[in-house]
């Protein structure tokens, strides 16, 4: 029986005397099986006994290095701000770099001075092109680990996505779009951000297939392209609208709703039902004044808990199993917005 304890440490623990735990280690004859149990069951406690004096007082630094706008960026912080107390008592201090929008070598710069001075671990939601996974395979290659939040690198040695399901999200507002629209032909305005954010580009493609394969009646209008600011968004949705096109309905998977209303608006379009993602502010008054119809909810404090947590277990100061899982998708109406997001934003 495998073991790193003291057989004297292994009989305290166990309430039996040092020659029964050698014999039972030593897997030797006239044993009884509850005996047996009872030394195993003592190594498994004094193992998570040496877990918890081996986390207490450990500091974690973590580097959170987000490109997304700044209302989303202030959820995130938020949310890990949130967790942090949950994970002692190891003590995690996160250090933040988030900017609206950044260049590919902004990125690469960032992590490769992450690399150079030093981190317990990085928090990573930036766009999926090589020069970036590349430099993710260099914190590994240091023993930095990285795990993606919201959108996901899988080829770049990442030892974890944390966030929700895309492909399911996309799945999602396509069923809920074709129950408001069917069985009337119409046209779907969608929105990402940028394509080169994996999860966007995600919930685009199984959004596509699943309206091409169930709901062929419904046509695609692109305005993509905004990195979800108002302006840009705004500007990218009014150049589409221009060609006269019907809207009967919105799926915006990048951000800036505020933005496409208002351009709708100055065309005096009037969407059957408009879907968009993620909790926040602009999103929690459009659901109530009606503007919007429904969003899809990820738990970003699940998602932050399971980031952590991932970290924590690198560097072997959590079991595995202890290990939370990202969020799932949750469709939001105006009639159920979670109550704890609802009073911060009255």
């Amino acid at each position: 029986m495998a073991h790193r304890f003291l057989i004297k440490e292994i009989a305290l623990q166990a309430g039996l005397g040092m020659a029964t735990v050698d014999r039972v280690l030593n897997g030797r004859a006239h044993v009884r099986e509850h005996t047996r149990k009872r030394v195993e069951q003592a190594i498994k406690e004094l193992e998570k006994q040496e877990l918890q004096l081996a986390t207490a007082g450990r500091k974690l630094m973590i580097d959170v290095l987000v490109e997304a706008p700044a209302r989303f960026a202030d959820e995130i912080k938020e949310a890990l701000e949130a967790e942090l107390p949950g994970l002692h008592p190891v003590v995690c201090r996160p250090r933040f770099l988030m900017r609206e929008t950044m260049t590919t070598a902004e990125v690469v710069d960032a992590l490769q001075s992450i690399g150079r001075r030093g981190s317990h671990g990085v928090f990573l939601k930036a766009r999926d092109v090589p020069e970036i996974a590349e430099a993710i395979r260099e914190l590994q290659r240091r023993g930095i680990p990285v795990i993606t939040i919201f959108t996901d690198i899988p080829l770049s040695g990442r030892i974890a996505y944390a966030g929700l399901d895309n492909r399911v999200a996309g799945a999602t507002a396509a069923y809920l779009l074709a129950q408001w629209l069917r069985p009337q032909p119409g046209n779907i305005l969608i929105t990402m951000s940028d394509e080169r954010f994996r999860g966007e580009e995600e919930r685009e493609i199984s959004f596509r297939r699943a309206l091409r394969l169930r709901y062929p009646q419904l046509t695609l209008v692109d305005a993509s392209g905004g990195h979800g600011l108002d302006t840009l968004t705004e500007a990218r949705v009014h150049q589409v609208l221009t060609a006269h096109v019907k809207i009967s309905a919105v799926y915006s998977m990048g951000g800036g709703n505020v933005a496409i209303l208002r351009a709708l608006e100055a065309q005096q379009q009037a969407p059957v039902c408009f879907i968009g993602h993620d909790l926040d502010r602009d999103n929690v008054r459009l659901l109530r004044e009606g503007k919007v119809q429904a969003i899809l909810h990820h738990d970003l404090r699940q998602d932050m808990r399971s980031a952590c947590q991932h970290i924590v277990h690198f560097h072997k100061l959590l079991p595995a199993a202890a290990v939370s899982p990202s969020s799932s998708v949750v469709v939001v109406t105006p009639e159920n917005i979670p109550a704890h997001i609802a009073s911060r934003f009255r």
